[in-house]
Protein backbone atom coordinates (compact mmCIF):
# COMPACT_ATOMS: atom_id res chain seq x y z
CA UNK A 1 0.00 0.00 0.00
CA UNK A 2 1.32 3.48 -0.55
CA UNK A 3 2.20 5.60 2.17
CA UNK A 4 1.35 8.90 2.71
CA UNK A 5 3.93 11.16 3.45
CA UNK A 6 2.66 12.69 6.24
CA UNK A 7 2.06 9.27 7.97
CA UNK A 8 5.90 8.67 7.25
CA UNK A 9 6.65 11.50 9.82
CA UNK A 10 4.19 10.56 12.19
CA UNK A 11 6.11 7.48 12.01
CA UNK A 12 9.31 8.32 12.39
CA UNK A 13 7.96 10.60 15.00
CA UNK A 14 6.95 7.45 17.25
CA UNK A 15 9.89 5.45 15.99
CA UNK A 16 11.59 8.12 18.44
CA UNK A 17 9.21 6.89 21.01
CA UNK A 18 8.00 9.84 22.32
CA UNK A 19 11.71 9.80 22.10
CA UNK A 20 12.19 13.34 21.29
CA UNK A 21 15.31 15.52 22.78
CA UNK A 22 15.26 15.81 25.84
CA UNK A 23 15.83 19.48 25.30
CA UNK A 24 13.19 21.22 23.36
CA UNK A 25 12.41 24.64 21.83
CA UNK A 26 11.43 26.99 23.88
CA UNK A 27 7.55 28.29 23.18
CA UNK A 28 6.81 31.41 21.51
CA UNK A 29 5.48 34.27 24.73
CA UNK A 30 2.17 32.59 25.88
CA UNK A 31 -0.99 34.86 24.92
CA UNK A 32 -2.60 36.99 27.83
CA UNK A 33 -5.75 34.76 27.80
CA UNK A 34 -5.60 30.69 26.71
CA UNK A 35 -8.44 29.34 25.04
CA UNK A 36 -8.96 25.71 24.08
CA UNK A 37 -11.13 24.91 21.00
CA UNK A 38 -13.25 22.03 21.05
CA UNK A 39 -13.79 20.59 16.88
CA UNK A 40 -16.41 17.83 17.10
CA UNK A 41 -14.74 14.10 16.28
CA UNK A 42 -17.39 11.57 14.38
CA UNK A 43 -16.00 9.47 12.34
CA UNK A 44 -15.83 5.82 14.02
CA UNK A 45 -14.00 3.62 12.13
CA UNK A 46 -11.92 1.89 13.99
CA UNK A 47 -13.49 1.53 16.96
CA UNK A 48 -14.33 -2.06 18.20
CA UNK A 49 -15.14 -3.98 21.37
CA UNK A 50 -17.51 -3.12 24.71
CA UNK A 51 -16.84 1.17 24.24
CA UNK A 52 -19.43 3.32 22.62
CA UNK A 53 -18.25 6.98 21.32
CA UNK A 54 -19.83 9.18 23.24
CA UNK A 55 -18.18 12.22 22.14
CA UNK A 56 -15.08 13.08 20.45
CA UNK A 57 -13.30 16.79 19.16
CA UNK A 58 -10.02 17.55 18.07
CA UNK A 59 -8.61 20.35 20.49
CA UNK A 60 -6.73 23.15 19.16
CA UNK A 61 -5.45 26.30 21.46
CA UNK A 62 -3.81 29.95 20.72
CA UNK A 63 -1.61 28.72 23.57
CA UNK A 64 1.56 27.14 22.78
CA UNK A 65 2.04 25.58 25.24
CA UNK A 66 -0.91 23.65 25.05
CA UNK A 67 -0.72 20.24 23.45
CA UNK A 68 1.38 17.07 24.64
CA UNK A 69 -1.30 15.62 26.52
CA UNK A 70 0.12 12.21 28.55
CA UNK A 71 -1.60 12.22 32.01
CA UNK A 72 -5.56 13.20 32.33
CA UNK A 73 -7.73 13.42 35.24
CA UNK A 74 -11.65 14.32 34.35
CA UNK A 75 -14.24 15.69 37.31
CA UNK A 76 -17.04 17.83 37.90
CA UNK A 77 -17.07 18.77 34.22
CA UNK A 78 -13.29 20.09 34.32
CA UNK A 79 -10.31 18.30 32.76
CA UNK A 80 -6.75 18.32 34.44
CA UNK A 81 -4.11 17.06 32.23
CA UNK A 82 -0.22 17.03 32.01
CA UNK A 83 1.78 17.89 29.00
CA UNK A 84 4.84 15.34 28.99
CA UNK A 85 6.83 19.00 29.61
CA UNK A 86 5.32 19.17 32.59
CA UNK A 87 3.07 22.04 31.43
CA UNK A 88 -0.18 21.36 33.79
CA UNK A 89 -3.67 22.90 32.13
CA UNK A 90 -7.01 22.75 33.50
CA UNK A 91 -10.30 23.91 31.23
CA UNK A 92 -13.51 23.04 31.36
CA UNK A 93 -15.30 19.95 29.07
CA UNK A 94 -17.46 21.06 26.08
CA UNK A 95 -20.74 22.68 26.28
CA UNK A 96 -22.44 24.94 24.45
CA UNK A 97 -19.56 27.12 24.03
CA UNK A 98 -16.92 25.42 21.60
CA UNK A 99 -14.59 27.75 23.06
CA UNK A 100 -13.97 27.48 26.35
CA UNK A 101 -10.59 29.79 28.61
CA UNK A 102 -7.93 27.44 29.65
CA UNK A 103 -5.49 27.68 32.44
CA UNK A 104 -2.07 26.69 31.56
CA UNK A 105 0.82 27.37 34.10
CA UNK A 106 4.20 24.73 35.34
CA UNK A 107 3.35 23.42 38.33
CA UNK A 108 6.49 23.48 40.89
CA UNK A 109 8.66 21.12 42.30
CA UNK A 110 9.66 18.78 38.81
CA UNK A 111 12.91 20.20 37.89
CA UNK A 112 14.94 23.52 36.85
CA UNK A 113 14.04 24.09 33.42
CA UNK A 114 10.86 24.13 31.20
CA UNK A 115 12.67 23.37 28.34
CA UNK A 116 14.15 20.55 29.45
CA UNK A 117 12.14 17.26 28.94
CA UNK A 118 14.02 15.18 30.59
CA UNK A 119 13.02 17.21 33.91
CA UNK A 120 9.61 17.48 33.47
CA UNK A 121 8.38 14.54 31.40
CA UNK A 122 5.11 14.40 33.56
CA UNK A 123 3.29 10.53 32.17
CA UNK A 124 0.86 9.86 34.86
CA UNK A 125 -1.29 11.46 37.32
CA UNK A 126 -3.56 9.81 40.33
CA UNK A 127 -5.86 12.44 42.11
CA UNK A 128 -7.80 11.41 45.48
CA UNK A 129 -9.70 13.80 46.93
CA UNK A 130 -7.61 16.87 47.49
CA UNK A 131 -4.47 15.01 46.55
CA UNK A 132 -2.63 14.60 43.30
CA UNK A 133 0.20 12.40 42.66
CA UNK A 134 2.83 12.66 39.17
CA UNK A 135 5.08 10.33 38.13
CA UNK A 136 8.04 11.50 35.82
CA UNK A 137 9.28 9.14 33.02
CA UNK A 138 12.90 10.10 32.73
CA UNK A 139 13.46 10.82 36.06
CA UNK A 140 11.78 8.22 37.39
CA UNK A 141 10.36 10.26 40.26
CA UNK A 142 7.06 10.59 42.12
CA UNK A 143 5.77 13.78 43.37
CA UNK A 144 2.59 14.37 45.83
CA UNK A 145 0.42 17.85 45.37
CA UNK A 146 -2.21 19.59 47.21
CA UNK A 147 -4.48 20.77 44.33
CA UNK A 148 -5.24 23.70 46.30
CA UNK A 149 -2.38 25.61 44.12
CA UNK A 150 -0.52 22.87 43.30
CA UNK A 151 1.62 23.17 46.31
CA UNK A 152 4.08 20.02 46.31
CA UNK A 153 3.80 18.32 49.51
CA UNK A 154 6.56 15.26 49.31
CA UNK A 155 8.22 13.72 46.39
CA UNK A 156 10.72 10.46 45.93
CA UNK A 157 13.01 8.81 43.50
CA UNK A 158 11.58 4.87 44.39
CA UNK A 159 15.43 2.98 44.19
CA UNK A 160 13.29 0.26 42.61
CA UNK A 161 12.90 2.57 39.83
CA UNK A 162 16.71 3.10 39.57
CA UNK A 163 16.95 0.71 36.64
CA UNK A 164 13.65 2.05 34.03
CA UNK A 165 16.19 3.55 31.82
CA UNK A 166 15.34 7.08 30.00
CA UNK A 167 12.02 6.76 27.74
CA UNK A 168 11.00 3.20 29.03
CA UNK A 169 10.90 4.30 32.50
CA UNK A 170 7.37 4.96 34.67
CA UNK A 171 4.25 5.79 32.10
CA UNK A 172 1.29 4.26 33.78
CA UNK A 173 0.19 4.70 37.57
CA UNK A 174 -3.20 4.02 39.77
CA UNK A 175 -3.99 4.86 43.40
CA UNK A 176 -5.83 1.57 44.50
CA UNK A 177 -8.48 1.75 47.14
CA UNK A 178 -6.75 0.12 49.79
CA UNK A 179 -3.62 3.11 49.72
CA UNK A 180 -1.42 0.69 47.49
CA UNK A 181 0.28 2.83 44.30
CA UNK A 182 0.73 0.17 41.05
CA UNK A 183 3.42 1.83 39.03
CA UNK A 184 4.18 0.45 35.20
CA UNK A 185 7.50 0.69 33.51
CA UNK A 186 6.66 1.64 29.34
CA UNK A 187 9.51 -0.89 29.16
CA UNK A 188 10.68 -1.56 25.22
CA UNK A 189 7.55 -4.14 24.34
CA UNK A 190 6.75 -7.51 25.64
CA UNK A 191 6.93 -8.18 29.23
CA UNK A 192 7.53 -4.94 31.03
CA UNK A 193 8.19 -4.39 34.74
CA UNK A 194 5.74 -2.84 37.12
CA UNK A 195 6.26 -2.07 40.98
CA UNK A 196 3.38 -2.34 43.49
CA UNK A 197 4.02 0.15 46.38
CA UNK A 198 2.37 -0.95 49.76
CA UNK A 199 1.93 2.93 50.56
CA UNK A 200 2.70 6.33 49.03
CA UNK A 201 5.46 6.32 45.98
CA UNK A 202 6.43 9.54 47.02
CA UNK A 203 7.39 9.07 50.84
CA UNK A 204 11.03 8.08 50.67
CA UNK A 205 11.35 4.91 51.73
CA UNK A 206 7.85 3.45 51.13
CA UNK A 207 8.34 -0.72 50.12
CA UNK A 208 7.90 -2.04 46.76
CA UNK A 209 7.43 -5.05 45.21
CA UNK A 210 8.55 -5.86 41.76
CA UNK A 211 6.01 -7.42 39.53
CA UNK A 212 5.81 -7.51 35.89
CA UNK A 213 3.32 -6.80 33.04
CA UNK A 214 2.13 -7.97 30.04
CA UNK A 215 0.45 -6.14 27.25
CA UNK A 216 -1.44 -6.88 24.02
CA UNK A 217 1.40 -8.66 21.60
CA UNK A 218 3.59 -5.40 20.09
CA UNK A 219 1.83 -2.62 22.16
CA UNK A 220 3.21 -0.90 25.23
CA UNK A 221 1.45 0.62 28.33
CA UNK A 222 0.78 4.22 28.27
CA UNK A 223 -1.89 4.83 31.48
CA UNK A 224 -4.49 3.03 33.60
CA UNK A 225 -7.45 3.92 35.64
CA UNK A 226 -9.93 2.32 37.90
CA UNK A 227 -13.78 1.46 37.28
CA UNK A 228 -15.80 2.04 40.52
CA UNK A 229 -15.92 -1.39 41.22
CA UNK A 230 -12.77 -1.90 41.44
CA UNK A 231 -11.38 -2.96 38.06
CA UNK A 232 -8.12 -2.12 36.37
CA UNK A 233 -8.71 -0.29 32.65
CA UNK A 234 -5.00 -0.43 30.97
CA UNK A 235 -4.59 1.70 27.89
CA UNK A 236 -2.15 0.01 25.34
CA UNK A 237 -0.71 1.95 22.32
CA UNK A 238 1.03 0.67 19.29
CA UNK A 239 2.50 1.94 15.95
CA UNK A 240 1.51 -0.15 12.92
CA UNK A 241 1.89 0.99 9.65
CA UNK A 242 -0.65 -1.65 7.73
CA UNK A 243 -3.29 0.04 9.91
CA UNK A 244 -3.13 3.75 9.63
CA UNK A 245 -0.58 4.41 12.03
CA UNK A 246 -1.62 4.87 15.74
CA UNK A 247 -3.78 1.95 17.67
CA UNK A 248 -4.88 1.61 21.12
CA UNK A 249 -6.12 -1.50 23.06
CA UNK A 250 -8.10 -0.96 26.29
CA UNK A 251 -7.94 -3.82 28.54
CA UNK A 252 -9.21 -5.03 31.94
CA UNK A 253 -7.63 -6.50 34.83
CA UNK A 254 -8.62 -7.53 38.33
CA UNK A 255 -6.44 -5.76 40.72
CA UNK A 256 -3.54 -8.22 41.42
CA UNK A 257 -2.42 -9.86 45.14
CA UNK A 258 1.18 -7.97 45.86
CA UNK A 259 3.34 -10.88 45.22
CA UNK A 260 7.07 -10.76 44.09
CA UNK A 261 7.23 -11.71 40.30
CA UNK A 262 3.16 -11.43 40.23
CA UNK A 263 1.98 -11.93 36.15
CA UNK A 264 -0.51 -8.80 35.31
CA UNK A 265 -2.58 -9.35 31.90
CA UNK A 266 -5.73 -7.86 30.61
CA UNK A 267 -8.20 -9.60 28.84
CA UNK A 268 -8.89 -6.83 25.87
CA UNK A 269 -12.63 -5.34 26.02
CA UNK A 270 -11.80 -2.50 22.81
CA UNK A 271 -9.29 -1.36 20.32
CA UNK A 272 -8.97 2.26 18.24
CA UNK A 273 -7.34 2.46 15.13
CA UNK A 274 -7.27 4.93 12.37
CA UNK A 275 -8.95 7.21 11.57
CA UNK A 276 -10.02 7.74 15.60
CA UNK A 277 -7.10 7.38 16.77
CA UNK A 278 -3.77 9.14 17.62
CA UNK A 279 -1.00 8.81 19.80
CA UNK A 280 -3.22 7.75 22.96
CA UNK A 281 -1.52 8.49 26.37
CA UNK A 282 -4.19 9.50 28.79
CA UNK A 283 -6.97 7.94 30.54
CA UNK A 284 -9.61 8.85 33.46
CA UNK A 285 -12.57 6.96 34.65
CA UNK A 286 -15.84 8.90 35.70
CA UNK A 287 -19.61 7.74 36.20
CA UNK A 288 -22.66 9.66 34.48
CA UNK A 289 -26.49 8.39 35.60
CA UNK A 290 -25.00 4.94 36.62
CA UNK A 291 -22.76 4.44 33.22
CA UNK A 292 -19.25 4.30 33.40
CA UNK A 293 -17.29 6.50 30.93
CA UNK A 294 -14.19 6.20 29.60
CA UNK A 295 -12.19 9.53 28.33
CA UNK A 296 -9.09 9.37 26.44
CA UNK A 297 -6.32 11.68 25.61
CA UNK A 298 -3.87 11.70 23.01
CA UNK A 299 -0.26 13.29 22.63
CA UNK A 300 0.47 14.94 19.65
CA UNK A 301 4.12 15.55 20.38
CA UNK A 302 3.95 19.18 20.06
CA UNK A 303 3.31 18.74 16.32
CA UNK A 304 1.12 20.20 13.76
CA UNK A 305 0.68 16.53 11.61
CA UNK A 306 -0.61 14.93 14.68
CA UNK A 307 -4.19 15.84 16.98
CA UNK A 308 -4.56 16.59 20.71
CA UNK A 309 -8.04 14.72 21.10
CA UNK A 310 -10.23 14.13 24.09
CA UNK A 311 -12.73 10.93 23.55
CA UNK A 312 -15.87 9.89 25.61
CA UNK A 313 -16.76 6.80 25.45
CA UNK A 314 -19.66 4.62 27.57
CA UNK A 315 -18.06 1.25 28.73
Amino acid sequence: MRVPAALLAILFLVALGSHAPDIVTPPPPPPAVSFVTFAPVEDVRGLSGRLRLEGGWSLTSNDPRFGGLSALHVEGGQVTAFSDSGWLMRFPLPGKAATVRAQISLTPGMGASADSKADRDVEAMAVLGPLAWVILERRNLAIRYHRDGWRRDSFAKPKAMKEWRANNGAEAMLRLPDGRFLVFSEGKGGISAALMFLGDPATPGTRAVEMRYRPPEGYRITDAALTGDGRMLLLNRQVNILKGGFVAKVTEAPIPATRRGGLIEGQEIAALGWPLADNMEGLSVTREGGRTILWMTSDNNYNSIQRTLLLKFIL
